[in-house]
């Protein structure tokens, strides 16, 4: 199992459902954990009867809402707390310190930091990080119109003395209006739709998603992405 953390206080629920939704068109079974203090999840994923903790299925994705632990949802799931989870993905959704240390996010396989360049969003991004007591390789992901080095140069000055080592790479979203139109429209219809998505934004959830599953399945990623785009 593969155990991928997505921090940050930038709202990113979408943005890993997305991803999760290609790694399950792959055959891989996933677990999407919102484990942010908005639980935005319980609101954009379809669910008959929500309570205080659930998991429920969306497109194939289990959606966990609710929970801070592997623990609580091995409870819920009915498993023994000894039981492996037979799941390829977990992909974890925190904007707590907290969080990260319940969840055990210093051994994960990879983790992102999730930002745009509205101060908000780095400076609450930066909170989070300042709790971390233990230093966290994370690599960034920014969502900004423009991939400008001094968006980055002044985002490094902040983040100056977190107990983080960055990654060299970081990756760049485009921050278009039109994406979040066919995102909204999305989820009013309770669907995962990539046909409408700008072909920027489209490019990025492939380059993460190649970045998770390695070199070898790159060709079979690709030729199921064309599914997904087409709606198969």
């Amino acid at each position: 199992m593969k155990k991928i953390g997505f921090i940050g206080a930038y709202d990113k629920t979408d943005f890993i459902i997305y991803i999760a939704r290609i790694l399950v068109a792959l055959g891989n079974k996933v677990m999407v954990i919102d484990s942010t203090l908005n639980q935005k999840a319980k609101y954009i994923v379809p669910v008959i009867n929500p309570t205080k903790e659930y998991v429920t299925d969306f497109e194939g994705i289990d959606v966990a809402v609710g929970f801070d632990n592997f623990e609580s949802i091995k409870d819920y799931l009915g498993m023994p707390q000894s039981a492996v989870f037979d799941y390829d993905y977990m992909l974890i959704d925190t904007d707590s310190a907290r969080v990260l240390e319940t969840f055990g996010m210093r051994e994960a396989d990879r983790n992102f930091f999730v930002t745009s360049m509205d101060l908000y969003s780095i400076k609450k991004g930066l909170e989070i990080l300042s709790g971390i007591r233990e230093t966290l390789p994370l690599t960034k992901i920014y969502f900004s119109k423009y991939n400008y080095a001094e968006e980055d140069d002044y985002f490094n000055y902040l983040a100056l003395g977190y107990k983080v080592q960055w990654d060299e790479e970081r990756i760049y979203f485009p921050l278009e209006l039109g994406d979040q139109n066919v995102i909204y429209e999305n989820q009013r219809v309770s669907k995962i739709k990539f046909k409408k998505l700008s072909s920027q934004y489209k490019e990025g959830l492939m380059y993460i998603a190649e970045l998770l599953v390695g070199e070898k399945e790159v060709g079979n990623l690709r030729k199921v992405f064309k599914q997904l785009e087409r709606g198969v």
